[in-house]
């Protein structure tokens, strides 16, 4: 086909106009892989930079199109996932999944009907006497400070005349594996904390004083209340190795306790990230890697809008190895996985996925891109990969 044909073909695909005959034309395009990696990285992009604003415009995306099968030349495996919503529609995203999946069958065992349930809405609060607090769907919490209907814990606006001297008091969010949780400070800052995460904030900050957490472990997006709105003071939160400061913006913070690295992406104003006596100013779409055996920051170029893909629902995963994706998905599934071949941890993958799937669902379109057959095993909540 030349351009002109897979121009259009592309765009009817998009616009869900393709018929059976089309499709097939597709499906023979995509088998060349430097075809499927044009088509992936065109969705990919289109839909992420959607997610992050809000927004899609269909037409600008079917001019684009040509221009991005001319100059995107990445070799890798890929897979598109299907219903993928965006703005008020739904972009039926069928890519590989729909033509590869029949191909392979029998490569998930399930034992003794286990069942892996999908991540949710849950929390630990633990409050300045100890008290533990379990926040979640169905559990509703009120006290003079702060509200919670289960899904969100909101803290009341502080008022004005919090003097210096007064004991400020600090509570600890813990969110388990298989959670995830949304928690608005009293200054007005917005938190949204990943699976496996712990954060330690004051129930309220000194007015015209610095506005100090800790993300203890774990990854949390901040929507940080600017410092015209406290005097000047300005944000800074803390990890096991540096110290982030911020006069109002939103970023990403990932500090797991399994990662080596510490990474700080910035999606919009701008942060000073520091690490012993190295700083480093970030602008947006600009991230930090801080490693635990060193005392240099490295600054990457990266796509904001993929990092942060989790707080919109969904795993995005660009050229990511198998190891790396199944450390993200156990954290989110609740669940061990176990390598019985090194080898298949270097499976590399591009794609998005979305939280609301089964596990057993995304296994399946994980192993649909493998070149050589993948066999999942499941055996309560462990998965064993072959």
């Amino acid at each position: 086909m030349n351009n002109s044909e897979i121009h259009k073909l592309v765009t009817k695909f998009l616009n869900q106009e393709a018929d059976h005959s089309e499709l097939e034309q597709l499906d023979i395009w995509l088998k060349d892989t430097k075809n499927v990696a044009v088509f992936n990285q065109f969705v990919r992009t289109e839909y992420l930079t959607a997610l992050c604003m809000g927004e899609y415009n269909l037409n600008k995306a079917k001019e684009l199109i040509n221009d991005t099968i001319k100059k995107s030349e990445r070799k890798r495996k890929v897979i598109i996932f299907k219903k993928i919503a965006i703005a008020a529609s739904v972009l039926l995203i069928a890519g590989l999944s729909v033509f590869q999946l029949t191909d392979k069958k029998n490569v998930i065992v399930v034992e003794n009907n286990s069942v892996i349930e999908i991540g949710s809405n849950k929390a630990i609060l633990t409050l300045e006497n100890g008290n533990q607090v379990a926040l979640g769907k169905g559990e509703n919490y009120q006290a003079v400070n702060a509200s919670s209907n289960g899904e969100e814990l909101v803290y009341a606006s502080q008022s004005k005349n919090d003097r210096s001297e007064e004991e400020v008091l600090f509570n600890y969010l813990t969110i388990p594996k298989g959670g995830q949780f949304f928690v608005q400070l009293a200054d007005g800052t917005k938190v949204w904390l990943n699976s496996d995460s712990k954060l330690k904030y004051p129930t309220k900050f000194i007015e015209g004083e610095t506005r100090s957490v800790e993300l203890v472990y774990g990854e949390a997006y901040l929507e940080v209340s600017p410092s015209t709105l406290h005097k000047g003071a300005i944000f800074n939160i803390l990890t096991k190795t540096q110290e982030v400061n911020v006069l109002g913006t939103e970023f990403n913070i990932k500090a797991y306790n399994d990662d080596d690295e510490i990474s700080t992406t910035l999606v919009e104003g701008k942060i000073l990230v520091q690490n012993g006596d190295a700083k480093k100013m970030l602008i947006p779409n600009q991230q930090s890697i801080v490693s635990e055996d060193s005392n240099l920051i490295a600054v990457n170029e990266i796509d904001a809008a993929s990092e942060i893909s989790w707080v919109k629902g969904m795993f995005a995963f660009n050229e990511e190895s198998l190891g790396e994706m199944m450390k993200v998905l156990s954290r989110w599934y609740n669940v061990e996985v176990i390598f019985e071949s090194a080898e298949r941890k270097d499976f590399i993958f591009t794609g998005v996925l979305e939280r609301t799937k089964s596990f057993v669902d995304i296994l399946e379109l994980i192993e649909a891109t493998s070149d050589e057959e993948v066999k999942f095993e499941i055996k309560g909540n462990t998965i064993i990969i072959k």
